[in-house]
């Protein structure tokens, strides 16, 4: 699958409460028809991926990646959602500017979907080389998804985001592009999290790196 530049994440918010991967899943699928008939390319991460390629049953966070193009990602998604009795749209005050929640309705309960600028949390670009297929929903890639919670981690040093880079890391580190990955934080990480080390040596032993 390929995508291009992503401006927009847009995070499924449960304050933190725990929801079946299933209806994560389900929720994922119904706005990525949405945007995908709208032309707004998307990817979706969060620990539902672990969730997903753990078999776990629960999960508590998923985000999605949006484009903006031309037009406000705000309004992409307004247009998108329009006319459509699952997903309602609420624009409230956050960190001193405006945010856009999308409801999921047809789950009970809903699902808040809360929009978030891009670049804070996962990839600005998004191409065949940060996106893959996980059934009818696109994800980001092992690599940018470790990425996108490493960063998380720096900033908010959730144990959630702790193990969510360690299953990644340890489970897939054959698959990751370590050219993507910020040395110095991983190192920082390995060092805090002795777990997650001997899959990265491995991984900087396969590009040669000491």
């Amino acid at each position: 699958m390929c995508l291009d530049v992503g401006y927009l994440c847009l995070r499924l918010s449960f304050s933190s409460t725990m929801h079946e991967v299933s209806r994560l899943l389900q929720a994922a699928a119904a706005l990525s028809e949405l945007l995908r008939d709208a032309g707004v390319p998307h990817a979706f991460y969060g620990n539902v991926l672990t969730a997903v390629l753990s078999k776990a049953p629960m999960a508590d966070e998923i985000c999605v990646i949006v484009e903006g193009g031309a037009v406000h990602p705000f309004r992409r998604v307004r247009q998108a959602c329009a006319g459509n009795e699952d997903f309602s749209i609420v624009t409230s005050p956050w960190s001193n500017r405006s945010s856009l929640h999308v409801k999921y309705q047809r789950l009970i309960p809903p699902i808040d979907i809360e929009i978030l600028i891009a670049g804070e949390e996962g990839p600005r670009r998004l191409d065949s080389s940060t996106v893959m297929a996980v059934g009818r929903v696109p994800f980001l890639t092992i690599t940018e998804f470790i990425r996108a919670k490493l960063k998380a981690w720096s900033i908010r040093a959730l144990d959630r985001d702790a193990q969510d880079i360690t299953f990644a890391m340890s489970r897939y580190w054959n698959r990751v592009d370590i050219n993507r990955i910020p040395e110095q934080e991983m190192n920082d990480f390995a060092a805090r999290f002795p777990a997650v080390a001997p899959s990265w040596q491995e991984l900087k032993r396969k590009y040669g790196i000491s």
